[in-house]
């Protein structure tokens, strides 16, 4: 259920936050919010902006990733939680990225940090990340002991 909860919210909170910067705030345009200085733009690429014109193929990838994701954890042995709160963050991030790429052509991002400009589901995918090195860090630790 875990697993479930983490999708879901980051989903909501993503696809939420890039349709208000949709719709107040112009292309390119920098505004403050609660002290931190965001950027509108629009990203037709991976991070970074990188293979610029290829959202859609993107898009697809997100998805295959997705269903891999669902098939690792109804088939596969990583249980716990957290594997579903990795699992949770990725899927999440991977759909809301996902659905941007497929229905727009490209990611609305509008998140300034070093290295590029990003969003919520870029971050959550951070996340998820850094919790899979973890439980795979544990794991291994425990099966050496």
């Amino acid at each position: 259920m875990l697993f479930y909860i983490i999708a879901i919210l980051v989903l909501m909170i993503d696809q939420l936050s890039k349709y208000l910067i949709r719709i107040y705030i112009d292309i390119n345009e920098t505004f403050t919010l609660w002290g931190m200085q965001l950027t509108h733009i629009e990203n037709s690429g991976m991070a970074g902006g990188l293979f610029p014109g290829n959202a859609r193929l993107f898009g697809v990838a997100a998805v295959l990733f997705v269903i891999g994701v669902l098939y690792i954890r109804r088939n596969g042995d990583m249980k716990g939680a957290l594997i579903d709160s990795s699992f949770g963050f990725l899927v999440g991030g991977a759909i809301g990225n996902g659905i941007d790429r497929l229905m727009f052509g490209q990611v609305t991002d509008f998140i300034p940090r070093s290295g590029g400009i990003l969003n919520v589901a870029d971050h959550a995918i951070e996340i998820g990340m850094l919790l899979f090195i973890i439980y795979v860090v544990v794991s291994w630790w425990k099966d050496k002991r």
